[in-house]
C-alpha cells in the first residue's frame, strides 16, 4: 500500500497526466519539443512550396491560359527567389534573431501565396512564387540552425533530422491534396503551416546561443531555463554558452578569400560540390512538372503519377532522416548516388 506522498503524487499523475520527458541531466524537454515542433513548420513550408506547381499544373495553365514556357517560369522561379534568399538568411538571422528570421520568412511566404491565389495573369504568379521562394531559401538556413541551438547534445541530431522529413513530408502532402483540391484551395492551403508558424513564435523562447551572442543576458539567462525546464541546472551550459562566443569572438574574422586558401580549398570544393552537381541530377525538374511528366510518359492522368511519387518519396525520407546518424552521411550519398546513376542507364 502506497504511503501518503506516493499517493497523492499517484493522485497529481492521474490527474494532470505524465511528467513531461527529461534527458539524462534531468531536465524538462517539453519546451523543447514544442520549439522544435514549430520551427519544422517552416520546414514543411518549403516542401509545400517546391510541391506546389506540380499538381497545380493543369489548373493554372487551363484558367489563366498561360503557355508552356510561360507556366515553365511560373515553376522554377522559385529557384531565384531561394538562392536570394539562401544568400540574406544568415545576416537576417544574426541581426533579426533565429524567430525574427523565421517570422519573416514567413510573412514573405504569405504575401506569396496570397498573390498565387488572387492571381489573374503570369506576371501575378510568378510574383506570388518568388516570395514563396524567398521565404523557403531562409527557412533552409534558419530552422536547422535555431534546432541545433536549442536542442541538448544527446537529441541534436534526431531533432535536426526533423528539417529534411518535414520538408518531404510538406512535399508529400502536397502532392495528394493537390489531386483532391483546386490550385487555388492549394495556395490557400500553403498559408496554414506559415500563418500556424507566426503564431507559435510568440510561444517559444529565442535561441539561447543568439541572446548570448549579441550580449542580451538576461534573456539569454530566462530562454536557457525555459528550454531546460524550471528545476534545471543551467548553470554549466550557460558557462559552456558563453565560454563558446567568447572563443568565437576571439577568433581572427574570416573573409571569402579565406575559403580559397589552401587549408580550406579541398573541403569547400566537395561541399558545394557536392550540393551543386545533386542539383544535376535533374530533381528539381521533375518535382515542380512531376504531374505532366507523368501524362507524357503515358500516364492517362497525372494525379496517379504524383500520388504514387509521394508515396514512395515520404517513407524514404523518414528511412534517410533514421539512418543519417547510424549509418554516417557519406554511405547515404553513395547509396543514393548509385541509384540514380542506375536510374539514368536505365532510360
Amino acid at each position: 500500500m502506497p504511503r501518503g506522498g506516493d499517493a497523492a503524487v499517484e493522485a497529481s499523475e492521474h490527474l494532470l497526466g505524465p511528467p513531461p520527458p527529461r534527458g539524462g541531466d534531468g531536465s524538462s524537454l517539453g519546451m523543447v519539443m514544442v520549439s522544435t515542433g514549430v520551427a519544422v513548420l517552416g520546414s514543411f513550408a518549403f516542401g509545400v512550396a517546391i510541391g506546389y506547381s506540380a499538381p497545380a499544373e493543369a489548373g493554372i495553365s487551363r484558367d489563366l491560359q498561360l503557355t508552356l514556357s510561360e507556366y515553365s517560369v511560373f515553376g522554377s522561379i522559385i529557384t531565384v527567389g531561394a538562392m536570394i534568399g539562401a544568400v540574406v538568411s544568415g545576416q537576417i538571422a544574426d541581426v533579426a534573431g533565429r524567430k525574427g528570421a523565421m517570422r519573416a520568412s514567413a510573412l514573405v511566404s504569405v504575401v506569396g501565396w496570397l498573390a498565387i491565389y488572387f492571381a489573374q495573369s503570369a506576371s501575378s504568379l510568378d510574383f506570388g512564387r518568388f516570395c514563396t521562394g524567398l521565404g523557403v531559401g531562409v527557412f533552409s538556413y534558419v530552422v536547422p540552425v535555431f534546432i541545433a541551438e536549442i536542442a541538448p547534445k544527446a537529441l541534436r541530431g534526431g531533432l535536426t533530422a526533423l528539417n529534411p522529413l518535414m520538408i518531404g513530408t510538406g512535399l508529400s502532402v502536397t502532392y495528394i491534396v493537390g489531386t483532391v483540391v483546386s490550385w487555388r484551395m492549394l495556395a490557400m492551403a500553403g498559408l496554414a503551416p506559415c500563418i500556424i508558424l507566426i503564431a507559435g513564435l510568440f510561444f517559444i523562447p529565442e535561441s539561447p546561443r543568439w541572446l548570448a551572442k549579441v550580449g542580451r543576458q538576461k534573456e539569454f539567462e530566462i530562454a536557457l531555463q525555459r528550454l531546460r525546464g524550471r528545476d534545471a541546472d543551467v548553470s554549466l551550459e550557460a558557462a559552456e554558452i558563453k565560454d563558446f562566443i567568447e572563443t568565437i569572438d576571439k577568433l581572427p574574422k574570416a573573409g571569402i578569400q579565406d575559403l580559397f586558401s589552401r587549408s580550406y580549398i579541398g573541403p569547400v570544393i566537395i561541399g558545394a560540390g557536392l550540393m551543386v552537381f545533386q542539383q544535376f541530377a535533374g530533381i528539381n525538374g521533375i518535382l515542380f512538372y512531376a504531374s505532366e511528366t507523368f501524362v507524357s510518359a503515358g500516364f492517362d492522368s497525372g494525379n496517379l503519377g504524383t500520388i504514387l511519387m509521394a508515396c514512395i518519396q515520404l517513407p524514404l525520407t523518414t528511412l534517410g532522416a533514421l539512418l543519417m546518424d547510424r549509418s554516417g552521411r557519406k554511405p547515404l550519398l553513395l547509396v543514393s548516388s548509385e541509384i540514380k546513376l542506375g536510374q539514368h542507364e536505365h532510360f
